[in-house]
């Protein structure tokens, strides 16, 4: 059995992004796995999660010069040798790896699978320009699909949802950790003593600013307390704005840093915070439990799936909620370590040799 997986999200600007990681996991494990054939079509990509593959030789691309029209290029180019792995025929299965239909034509009568990881820009499309294509795009590619895979149950209802898709055709499939202890870790940044730790975008959804607000009413009455934020964007003109008007601009901190750095702010973190109004999974949860940091939890969405009984869950709607979850996080050691032992039990149900296992299952079933 041969597997085809295109270009597309090995092609964009992000250097690092969650749906790569996903396919860059995802080809891993077959790599190790003799019954699974498969091949990536690519042939630039400064992707940071294939730097380190075994599976796979691709070229890096101009990385000095990271915008967004060099990446359109990379995208052209690497199209077309989709196009061309496409039409030569010799997969059983095409796996796309994001949503743009270019390969409908090149298919002939071959089956492909389509992964859905959220139903962001669905719900919250006024965040995105009129000219953007994601949602008429993922519309298409969900009617003709012969599987779809969903990572949680609550993206597979709000598949049902939207698209009124039978939900026999929508297989789940969790996603897992990667995040591990590092051998050495370069310990550049000087930590305060006790801080909450937030990791990843901030846009709307991400309830960032309610976090913020919320916090810094407990930053007041407690001099020792700190947010460290870990991400690719540095902090815009309007946040830095809003710390400044909360009087906390100098207790807020954001750093750019490796997966070995990030390890160390999570296990030194008193809590790990997740506001978020709405996720199709929640990996940085997974992470959290990995390095022993208990985890404060909005209880919306997919969130509850992966967190189960070992976070601390809140309304991310509520400022007291969030208050009085944190509050009993932060002050309460006891409680802290039985989130601890509680999230270390809750990670043994996810892995990437399950996820593997899972899809792999899944192609069988079609052919």
């Amino acid at each position: 059995m041969k597997i085809l997986y295109d270009h597309q999200t090995f092609s964009t600007f992000h250097f690092y992004s969650g749906i790569s990681h996903y396919f860059y996991e995802l080809m891993n494990q077959f790599s190790k796995d003799k019954e699974i054939e498969f091949e990536l079509s690519l042939l630039f990509s400064n992707n940071k999660y294939l730097e380190k593959a075994n599976f796979v030789k691709i070229r890096p691309f101009f990385k000095e010069i990271n915008n967004k029209h060099m990446y359109k290029l990379i995208s052209v180019i690497n199209r077309q040798q989709s196009k061309k792995k496409l039409s030569e025929q010799t997969y059983h299965i095409f796996h796309p790896t994001y949503y743009h239909p270019y390969f409908l034509n090149f298919l002939e009568y071959k089956p492909y699978v389509l992964t859905v990881f959220d139903m962001i820009h669905e719900k919250y499309f006024k965040m995105f320009p009129n000219k953007d294509k994601t949602i008429k795009f993922k519309k298409l590619l969900i009617a003709q699909a012969s599987k779809i895979i969903a990572i949680s149950e609550n993206t597979k209802k709000d598949i049902i949802e939207f698209y009124n898709i039978d939900e026999d055709r929508i297989k789940v499939i969790y996603l897992a950790n990667s995040l591990v202890k590092p051998g050495n870790i370069n310990t550049y940044i000087t930590l305060p003593k006790k801080y909450l730790l937030y990791v990843g975008g901030r846009k709307v959804y991400k309830n960032f600013e309610f976090f913020i607000k919320v916090v810094s009413s407990l930053m007041k009455t407690d001099d020792e307390l700190h947010i460290i934020c870990a991400g690719i964007h540095p902090f815009s003109a309007i946040e830095l704005s809003l710390f400044k008007e909360l009087n906390v601009d100098n207790k807020i901190f954001h750093y750019n840093v490796s997966d070995e750095m990030l390890y160390y702010l999570y296990e030194n973190a008193i809590a790990f915070v997740l506001p978020s109004l709405y996720e199709g999974f929640g990996i940085p949860i997974l992470e959290s439990f990995a390095c022993g940091c208990p985890a404060v939890v909005s209880n919306t969405s997919s969130l509850p799936e992966v967190g189960g009984d070992a976070a601390a869950y809140f309304d991310p709607l509520s400022e007291a909620s969030l208050k009085e979850t944190l509050s009993k996080t932060i002050y309460n050691d006891d409680y802290r370590n039985t989130l601890k032992i509680k999230g270390y039990q809750q990670l043994e149900k996810f892995s990437w040799k399950k996820t593997a296992e899972e899809t792999k299952k899944l192609y069988i079933n079609i052919i």
